[in-house]
């Protein structure tokens, strides 16, 4: 179950027309053709498409990584579509925890510096100790990623993420490298977090499995928004199956 929505409040995010087209050459490719959604606090959102239907260009959009060709990405009264890179870049480190597929751990450093490493970013971080925590990995801090499992190396990351104190956690086929036990342990943390701290996540992927484990999914064709579905009664994560 997610967290409950107020949607009395303003949305944590406002995209309104945006558009992203890259170009190769005198050649056009466009990502996202005409996107408008909104983000709500709290909210535990889905983003599900194929490949190259541009999920993961709107997720570098929502998380400052990126700017739009055209339209507009409202963080408050912010635009960030149009302040500077610095700017940006504060937004990016203040404001967004971000998971990848493939974890992104230095190997050389345990489990303990590697979210230690997030912390001098910000100005009041969490305790990496804290943080590991509440990924239940108290007891593995002083291990290398090689000595950890996937599932394990991938709570690292969210760790590593949630030192920031972000208020949007985006993660990007979080479940793509791990096999179903592993892939159910890590959404069930995500499902807490969403719960428990309010955190306001986006999670995309290609696996249609993961569309009911949110309050709403938003499915992405050749990167338009092709539906948008609310989940009444989401499923637990170990009730996810594939």
């Amino acid at each position: 179950m997610t967290a409950s929505v107020d949607t009395t409040a303003p949305p944590l995010l406002r995209i309104e027309g945006v558009s992203r087209i890259f170009r190769m050459g005198e050649v056009e490719v466009p990502a996202l053709r005409d996107v408008d959604l909104a983000i709500e606090p709290g909210e535990f959102l889905v983003i599900l498409g194929p490949s190259g239907s541009g999920k993961s260009t709107l997720l570098n959009l929502i998380g400052g990584i990126d700017r739009p060709t055209t339209g507009h990405v409202w963080h408050g009264q912010t635009d960030l579509a149009a302040i500077d890179d610095r700017a940006l870049t504060e937004y990016r480190r203040e404001r967004v925890g971000f998971i990848f597929q493939f974890y992104n751990l230095v190997p050389t450093l345990t489990a303990y510096e590697n979210v230690q490493v997030a912390t001098e970013l910000v100005d009041e971080p969490m305790d990496p100790a804290e943080a590991l925590q509440m990924v239940d990995l108290a007891d593995r801090a002083g291990h290398f990623p090689a000595q950890l499992s996937g599932g394990e190396q991938q709570r690292v990351a969210v760790a590593r993420a949630l030192a920031k104190r972000p208020e949007l956690l985006l993660a990007d086929e979080p479940t793509g490298a791990l096999d179903l036990p592993m892939a159910r342990n890590v959404l069930s943390l995500l499902e807490r977090l969403n719960q428990a701290q309010h955190l306001t996540i986006v999670l995309i992927t290609h696996n249609a499995a993961l569309a009911g484990i949110a309050r709403r999914t938003i499915r992405l064709v050749s990167g338009r928004i092709a539906e948008s579905r609310i989940n009444p009664e989401p499923i637990s994560a170990d009730q996810v199956t594939w």
